[in-house]
């Protein structure tokens, strides 16, 4: 079977604007479909001459809004509008609509014989915005009237597992032409692998109407093609990835996925977003992934799927990477690796023995940086909100512990000579150049204080800004997860990573 095309969704008001966004992205697409719903009422009245502007095979669509499009009007309404688009075909066929999308419970014989009759493509197709579809090959079937029908089956997956089926039953369909989406975060491998489903497009949005379809998971055509290497994806592509929830911020996409293609390999590295780590794994483990780095809030709780681990995930119990050997996970911790090497290197090779040392927060992060701490020697408290959580940890690796609240302050001036901060806030505030968090904005700097934030997304968090104008120095997790990818890429690989 050929690769699925591209096919991205044009919802601009007017053709014009339609049509620059062709151009721009033609490159990086095979067609386009064309969302008459989203044009103003004017617009609506000259779209059949729409695909003479362009270069690229088009899809008509005119999406009702119970179907998640935008058209309220009756069926008499947008029948005219399909009558008024494939009326009188152009002898030069590529003039015309190549497809046009018809809804499973719309039948006009005059329309459809028309699109027949001049070699129109009929897409026939069921949404379902709220709820998964399971018998999807029993419903394809029923849905081929004529057997020259390409049937499209949308939905909203409820778990991962919705989408392991949807896999399952496209991988075994390869009579027919259909396309498979499965809609929404916990769908986003249906975009990236609808090859393995036998899906005969996916579709993408330009970046500047991705706000249109951000609902459904659409992502733009140049991360499909230049992140994910979506044309070059077969059903021999070893997959990789990253499992947890609900993975707002992803940067492990971009180096794991420029590393491989770096060194020519025939690899992908996408998201897996589940509620569910068994659910996540099962998914994982039928298609076939070689690899996943795991976040939060798994790196504890995968714990129980691991056939095998390294000696630093039995002392931590926290697990960061896994490798699928024979059918069985072996469990790494690499990030460990990160922090200790970025720390060093922070601290200029200064020896931390003895030296009395806070970490600020009670999840598999703190875990993992009172683990390395311990190791170099220091004296730690752990802070945390759950002051359970917090004696825990503590427990562990023989340290100190203590509630993170304003009553704390005594102790954590104590333990101030270096403070680690651990928790990691997914969420940004588009207006602000940092992330709002500060989970000790109760205590004030002195300004010989050294902090080493986590946080890795943006250059400077709440709390560092706080602590630099105080005069501490610091740095934000950046080094410390460029080692850890780094670390990743060569469990994943057995080969060092090319730095550009």
């Amino acid at each position: 079977m050929n690769r699925p095309l591209i096919c991205m969704t044009l919802t601009g008001k007017t053709l014009e604007e339609d049509k620059k966004l062709v151009k721009k992205y033609e490159k990086q697409i095979d067609m386009v479909e064309l969302r008459v719903d989203h044009l103003t009422e004017d617009e609506q009245l000259y779209v059949k001459r729409f695909p003479s502007l362009i270069n690229l095979p088009c899809l008509l669509t005119i999406r009702r809004d119970v179907d998640g499009g935008l058209f309220s009007g009756g069926e008499f309404s947008r029948t005219s509008l399909f009558g008024r688009a494939l009326a009188f075909a152009n002898p030069d066929k590529s003039k015309n609509f190549a497809y046009v999308d018809f809804e499973e419970d719309y039948h006009i014989p005059s329309i459809q014989d028309a699109a027949m009759a001049f070699g129109v493509k009929i897409i026939r197709s069921y949404h379902n915005m709220t709820e998964p579809v399971l018998n999807l090959r029993e419903r394809c079937k029923n849905m081929r009237k004529t057997g020259y029908e390409i049937p499209k089956i949308a939905f909203m997956p409820h778990s991962i597992s919705d989408v392991l089926n949807m896999f399952k039953e496209g991988e075994a369909m390869s009579e027919f032409d259909h396309i498979f989406c499965a809609m929404g975060v916990e769908g986003f491998p249906s975009r990236v692998l609808s090859t393995f489903a036998n899906s005969f497009l996916t579709y993408v949005s330009p970046e500047e109407m991705l706000v249109n379809t951000t609902g459904i998971g659409h992502i733009d055509p140049l991360t499909l093609n230049d992140l994910y290497n979506f044309k070059s994806i077969t059903n021999n592509t070893k997959l990789f990835g990253i499992i947890g929830w609900p993975l707002t911020k992803i940067f492990s996409t971009v180096v794991q996925n420029v590393g491989y293609r770096q060194l020519g390999f025939d690899n992908v590295y996408i998201p897996v977003r589940t509620k569910s780590l068994s659910q996540g794994l099962e998914f994982c483990e039928y298609m076939g992934f070689r690899g996943l780095t795991v976040a939060d809030p798994y790196k504890e709780a995968v714990m129980f799927y691991l056939s095998e681990h390294s000696p630093e995930v039995l002392q931590m119990g926290v697990c960061d990477t896994i490798i699928n050997k024979n059918n069985k996970w072996i469990g790494y911790n690499s990030e460990y690796i990160g922090f200790k090497k970025a720390l060093i290197e922070f601290m200029g090779g200064q020896n931390l023995k003895r030296k009395k040392i806070s970490v600020i927060g009670d999840t598999a992060n703190a875990n993992m940086a009172a683990y390395v701490l311990k190791q170099l020697g220091a004296k730690v408290c752990v802070f945390g909100k759950s002051v359970e959580k917090a004696q825990f940890i503590a427990e562990r690796y023989g340290c100190d512990f203590c509630q993170l609240d304003a009553h704390c302050i005594e102790k954590l001036d104590e333990y101030s000579t270096l403070i680690v901060q651990t928790t990691v806030h997914e969420k940004v505030e588009e207006t602000s150049d940092y992330y709002e968090n500060d989970p000790i904005d109760f205590y004030s700097f002195r300004g010989n204080e050294l902090l080493f934030d986590f946080n890795f997304a943006m250059p400077i968090t709440a709390i560092m800004k706080r602590a630099i104008m105080a005069g501490c120095r610091c740095c934000n997790g950046s080094k410390m997860f460029e080692i850890h990818a780094y670390e990743q890429f060569k469990l994943f690989t057995g080969c060092e990573y090319k730095k550009i």
